[in-house]
């Protein structure tokens, strides 16, 4: 019995495939459920006690040697099915390739930081699980402030002091930390409320918000780059702040532009009125620049803040926002020819 065990170790080093169903049925004979292997194993009850230790160490030694085997080849038998595809194909036409296409939100995000850089404003960046003191606390919104229902919040289970980010102002007071004025910071990034999906709104959403410190910053400074920023972007040369309140700013106010009441679509779009909300924006809380070691009696500065899908619906005219999300080919392919 010992003899024929070698004899099949023999066999199954000697054993080779040119075909997976050759290797296929090679594994099926050897080391199938019905297979030598299994019927090898089955005798070994029979055999004498004085060589069942020599007789099972020639067993795993021919259980190796066939999956060994079968390991070996079937990597080879794959490398050369990879050989023969069709990327390797001389006679495949090279055209047309079908090229893919930035998502919209990507392109927007690139445009609203292209126009930004222009005036000296560089992209921060931070982690979209953050904690409660960057979210929350450093932005003058202290635990029990009645401002925080305003977003409704993820929090980590079993620990209320993390969460998903509901804002990347949270990545401006991790900058302030880091950073000594003057400050010129522009954050752009995925953001999550807890918020029902419609047409309108969304869980998941993206933001770009901006940041400037330094001394003798004043409203007049903000609203003047608010300008600049909605000629380049829409132009649009004609907007208007409302006083609005954000726990982070004050003063704070909302941005209009002048949309116009040229077509069906801009009547719908605004309402009638021509004009059309795109941002916040306001005077940094001296409050939160205390919280950031940064003295306010020395510094001031401003801060905005924007979401990208409602520019991108602005700019596309894009009547559901799930678009975005639903990676339907058909929708995407319409962003191909803009970079």
């Amino acid at each position: 019995m010992l003899d024929k065990v070698k004899e099949l170790i023999g066999e199954v080093n000697d054993f080779k495939a040119t075909t997976k169903e050759e290797l296929e049925a090679f594994r099926i004979k050897y080391i199938g459920k019905k297979g030598i292997l299994n019927d090898l194993f089955a005798e070994f009850k029979n055999v004498a006690n004085d060589q069942k230790k020599e007789f099972g160490q020639a067993l795993n030694t021919f259980k190796q040697a066939a999956e060994g085997k079968i390991n070996q080849l079937r990597e080879t038998l794959e490398d050369a099915d990879l050989n023969k595809s069709s990327l390797n194909d001389l006679t495949r036409p090279a055209e047309p390739l079908n090229l893919g296409s930035r998502h919209p939100i990507s392109i927007v995000k690139n445009q609203i930081i292209d126009v930004f850089s222009r005036i000296g404003f560089t992209v921060s960046e931070g982690p979209e699980i953050e904690d409660d003191w960057h979210n929350f606390t450093a932005l003058n919104l202290p635990e029990y402030h009645p401002a925080r229902d305003m977003q409704d919040t993820f929090f980590i289970e079993q620990n209320p002091d993390i969460l998903l980010r509901t804002h990347t102002s949270s990545v401006q007071t991790r900058y302030m930390e880091n950073n000594k004025p003057p400050i010129r910071t522009l954050s752009p990034g995925r953001v999550f409320r807890n918020e029902d999906i419609s047409a309108r709104a969304h869980c998941i959403f993206h933001q770009v918000e901006g940041l400037y410190i330094d001394t003798d910053v004043s409203f007049a400074d903000l609203k003047q780059t608010l300008l600049y920023f909605t000629k380049e972007m829409f132009g649009k040369s004609k907007i208007r702040l409302r006083p609005s309140y954000f726990p982070f700013t004050e003063p704070s106010a909302e941005v209009d532009i002048y949309w116009g009441l040229e077509t069906e679509t801009d009547y719908k779009i605004t309402k009638g009125t021509g004009w059309l909300e795109i941002m916040g924006c306001g005077m940094v809380d001296p409050n939160v620049l205390k919280n950031a070691n940064i003295d306010p009696t020395q510094y001031s500065g401003y801060a905005f803040g924007m979401g990208i899908e409602r520019i991108a619906m602005l700019l596309y005219q894009i009547p559901d926002i799930r678009m975005f999300y639903e990676n339907d080919v058909r929708f995407l392919e319409q962003f191909k020819s803009i970079s």
